[in-house]
């Protein structure tokens, strides 16, 4: 087959060209912002520089359970792959297929306001929060500084350290603080980043030039970058892979049958201690405590908030830990995805564990304002996970779809389009709040 130039359309006219060796196919849909209503028509489109010679397999998924898979041999080179109108609230992908396996899919959601989280809220959810936050207050803090260097453009106008602090649990707080030389009493906001699921990666581990460029957004603020697990900071490449591939080796599943030892239970519990640090500083305006994070970073965000009434606004990038019980509903559960994952444990030990970890159940008790990212294709935190725990929140929210997004940042020819019509606004959103 020769090489091909696809586009992917979206609506409104805009066009993102895409330049790939042949068997991938572009695909679009008519309404921007990938949701629609009740009995709305939904088209998804191809468009192809030339008409494919050899059938093309098409999926359609319904709440990420395959529907029905059919197989189109188009007449020419820009044709309708699916058109239909769903009178109940789903989330639904498309995939197309063509011989060589490659493949290229795109998402819609209709009604998404109908989602419902797979867990009901426990009785006595806060009652188990409130009494680990007064254990957790109880416990003087015990705090340990090093200063680090800040990158050179920053010297001498910001200074940040790597802190230490004790906290409930098997691991202590341990962050970045950045914030800026001379700051007045009462002046600052909190920017507080929770980093996102793994151990070894970039993104996992905290970072100078973020905690300091986060210091140094809107007009100053206080910043501090989280790492998810307690562990050291600034440490070697092999430290961090020993960690993953021994203590920390899947440690999303430890202890899913039990609230008192669940993984989650020191995560979350580290989010509050370094709220509580972060807010007896002097500089802090007592007012603006920003939360942001990505996956595993945004579960930890939600917590944040729905625990502590001083957060005022989360940013959340496709948000884990929503609806752990979608799976009660036949949908796929947000990651970790505990129900689908554990099948060596009981339903009863399970539904005695996560509804006190789920995001869907904690937003109820924020009434920060939410920005938030949603990849409509995305197998990891799905939308209907998402959706189900938006809709439980009380406060004001500003929620974008992307039709085309995968769990990870758009990359390629679809990265430019992303980054002016979702990263930049997100970028906007944290300015403007800051300011």
């Amino acid at each position: 087959m020769k090489r091909l130039t696809l586009l992917l359309f979206l609506w409104l006219g805009c066009t993102i060209a895409m330049t790939v060796t042949a068997g991938i196919v572009g695909l679009s849909i008519n309404k921007e912002s990938g949701i629609y209503e009740k009995g709305e028509r939904a088209v998804v489109t191809c468009h192809t520089d030339i008409a494919p010679a050899d059938s093309l397999l098409v999926s359609v998924s319904y709440n990420n359970k395959v529907g029905k898979t059919f197989s189109i041999l188009p007449a020419s080179a820009d044709f309708t792959v699916l058109e239909q109108s769903l009178d109940s609230t789903c989330a639904v992908s498309v995939e197309v297929k063509d011989c060589q396996g490659a493949s290229a899919s795109i998402g819609y959601v209709v009604a998404p306001e109908g989602f419902r989280a797979g867990y009901e809220e426990p009785a006595d959810l806060m009652d188990y929060w409130g009494n680990l936050k007064q254990q957790l207050k109880a416990l003087p803090m015990q705090v340990k500084t090093t200063p680090l260097t800040v990158p050179q453009q920053y010297q001498d106008k910001y200074t940040c350290e790597d802190v230490e602090i004790n906290c409930l649990g098997p691991a202590p707080m341990r962050a970045y603080v950045a914030k800026p030389v001379g700051a007045k009493e009462k002046s600052l906001p909190i920017i507080i980043l929770c980093r996102a699921a793994g151990v070894k990666g970039d993104w996992c581990r905290c970072s100078v030039n973020e905690c300091v460029g986060n210091s140094a957004l809107g007009n100053g603020a206080l910043s501090l970058d989280l790492n998810a697990h307690g562990m050291l900071n600034g440490q070697s490449d092999d430290y961090y892979k020993m960690l993953e591939d021994g203590l920390l080796n899947k440690y999303w599943e430890y202890n899913a049958a039990d609230r008192e030892t669940y993984y989650f239970r020191g995560m979350y519990l580290r989010v509050l201690r370094a709220i509580e640090y972060m807010t007896s500083l002097p500089e802090w305006d007592g007012c603006r405590l920003l939360v942001i994070g990505e996956s595993q970073g945004g579960g930890q965000a939600v917590a944040a908030a729905g625990l502590d009434p001083r957060v005022s606004a989360v940013v959340l990038n496709v948000p884990a830990m929503q609806d752990l019980g979608g799976a009660r509903q036949g949908r796929l559960s947000g990651w970790p995805q505990p129900i689908e994952n554990h099948q060596d444990l009981s339903s009863a030990q399970l539904d005695n564990t996560l509804p006190y970890f789920d995001g869907s159940q904690l937003i109820r008790h924020t009434k920060a304002e939410i920005f938030c990212e949603i990849g409509l294709i995305d197998t990891t935190c799905p939308p209907s996970a998402v959706f189900s725990s938006l809709n439980n929140a009380q406060g004001k929210k500003t929620i974008k779809c992307v039709p085309y997004r995968t769990h990870a940042w758009p990359s390629g020819d679809l990265r430019p389009h992303w980054e002016e019509n979702y990263l930049h606004p997100r970028e906007a959103f944290i300015n403007n709040y800051l300011k």
